[in-house]
């Protein structure tokens, strides 16, 4: 679980610190900085399993496609950062296993993991060495009796007792300097183990993804905790296709292998208790729905998920529409216990009907961690964040869960320039930390409402083109309330 993140000189995070609860929206105008926040938390989860040259072209550019990777740094005009730094605070799973099926068993299950990434002085290099190099890496244990001053958000002291564990009292990787080089150290867990060292400028991978169960427990289950970053995108193709009987039986990011996930639910649980949960759930969403069930073809070795209306009509997966599927893929994974970590999610309410986008966001709080309960088989350690320019969506959402990202100017070493600024709303829990402003909820709305295009020339008000004002939308946001009586429209920044 990513509790905090910290991002330096990355697309246009020029300093974001943003602290992280079991469910979180971003919410902001399209250019803020939502989606270059999904990059920098898939950047980091791909730097843990893979080289480092691999992992900044998997980012996307500004244009969704792959990048040259020096578009990873910040730059101003002409002007390109030459470093780029990650801090990641995260409550790691106890166990994991290695490449080898090795079981690892963390020593302590609250760190910190930091990185720090430099484009190269004199370019590319030979071999395996890219453009970018490793100037520092860390991965260190936050005491257990600073818990309560990281974590603000509220939960049972049940829940963190299920959570924290162990004792330590040195790093897992550090790194020091000799004859002015850099040294990345890794650290056995046990009591005087020995020190591997590394030179840091000749790394083509970072050295928690190098990791292994018999020597480096902690730093492999803080690996497989980031490795379980995921943006989840889910695509109707993908979730329209039937399995094979051996495809693998867990869900991907796009939505593949679904039918062979809920028929492995089905047989590790009661299958009519499945089928009956995953029917009511759907039912919630959409009314005409019977019954959900894989249809397995014997003959042909497929499965495939078959929705049967109220009539008694059947609709296999490849008829259903893209928000059905996706309403489906969403339930499975709240149902699924082998389904954990962090799952970024854009923008779920395109193709959503605005009637059903409370229940779609019902549905995904239920996923995140339950932190009023211990963790378990029914509770599982499970994050979400989403993003989203929508009032509809940020008027459903309580305002503990909510950040606002907005593309400022500000003032950094001298230079003016253009960064995302991320906000909370005022009198949550993130205001507990100093370092983060608290804004009211209705400048979000605000702002995120934009104007009618349509007359602008008309010689009216700005007040009277807002979109908000016109009737097709203020139906559609299903929050018309909110607005009536909240100031107008104000172009400053202030509140």
């Amino acid at each position: 679980m990513l509790t905090r993140l910290t991002v330096r000189g990355f697309k246009n995070l020029v300093e974001a610190d943003i602290r992280l609860g079991p469910f979180t929206c971003i919410a902001g105008a399209n250019g803020a900085g939502k989606s270059n926040l999904f990059d920098a938390i898939h950047f980091v989860s791909a730097l843990a399993s893979k080289p480092i040259l691999d992992a900044a072209l998997s980012v996307r550019d500004e244009k969704s496609r792959t990048s040259d990777v020096k578009g990873l740094f910040h730059h101003a005009g002409g002007s390109w950062d030459r470093q780029m730094s990650f801090e990641a605070e995260m409550i790691i799973p106890a166990t994991a296993m290695d490449d080898l099926g090795q079981k690892a068993r963390a020593t302590f299950t609250f760190v910190k993991y930091k990185l720090v990434l430099a484009l190269r002085e004199d370019g590319p290099r030979a071999g395996n060495q890219g453009p970018i190099e490793i100037q520092e890496e860390e991965l260190t244990y936050i005491q257990k009796s600073d818990f309560k001053k990281r974590i603000l958000f509220a939960f049972s002291s049940e829940w963190r007792n299920s959570v924290l564990k162990g004792k330590r009292g040195t790093p897992f990787i550090s790194t020091a300097e000799e004859k002015g080089r850099r040294i990345i150290q890794i650290h056995q867990d046990q009591k005087g183990g020995r020190i591997q060292r590394l030179l840091a400028e000749s790394l083509p991978r970072t050295v928690l993804s190098s990791v292994n169960a018999a020597e480096n427990p902690t730093a492999l289950c803080a690996k497989r905790e980031m490795e379980s970053w995921t943006l989840l995108q889910l695509e109707p193709g993908a979730l329209r296709k039937p399995n094979h009987f051996n495809d693998p039986d867990r869900m991907t990011y796009s939505g593949e292998n679904l039918p062979a996930a809920l028929s492995r639910l089905s047989r590790s649980l009661n299958p009519a208790m499945v089928y009956q949960s995953v029917t009511n759930a759907l039912a919630s969403l959409i009314e005409d729905v019977r019954s959900v069930t894989v249809e397995a073809d014997t003959k042909k070795e497929l499965l495939t998920i078959v929705i049967t209306s109220r009539d008694g009509t059947d609709y296999p997966a490849q008829s259903l529409s893209d928000g059905t599927l996706r309403f489906l893929a969403l339930i499975v994974l709240s149902l699924d216990p082998e389904q954990k970590g962090l799952i970024c999610l854009e923008e779920p309410e395109n193709g959503i009907h605005p009637e059903r986008i409370p229940a779609m966001l019902r549905l995904l709080m239920a996923i995140a961690v339950d932190v009023k309960e211990p963790i378990g088989p029914e509770n599982p350690l499970r994050q979400i964040i989403i993003n989203t320019h929508s009032p509809a969506v940020v008027g459903q959402v309580n305002d503990d869960a909510l950040i606002m990202a907005e593309n400022r100017e500000i003032i950094a070493q001298g230079v003016l320039m253009h960064a995302a600024v991320f906000a909370a709303m005022k009198g949550t829990w993130r205001e507990n930390d100093k370092k983060t402003f608290g804004i009211a909820k209705g400048r979000l709305l605000r702002y995120l409402n934009p104007i009618d295009p349509s007359s602008a020339d008309s010689g009216s008000s700005i007040e009277s083109r807002r979109v908000i004002d016109r009737v097709d939308i203020s139906q559609m946001t299903l929050i018309p309330a909110l607005f009536e009586d909240s100031p107008k429209y104000d172009s400053g920044r202030s509140d």
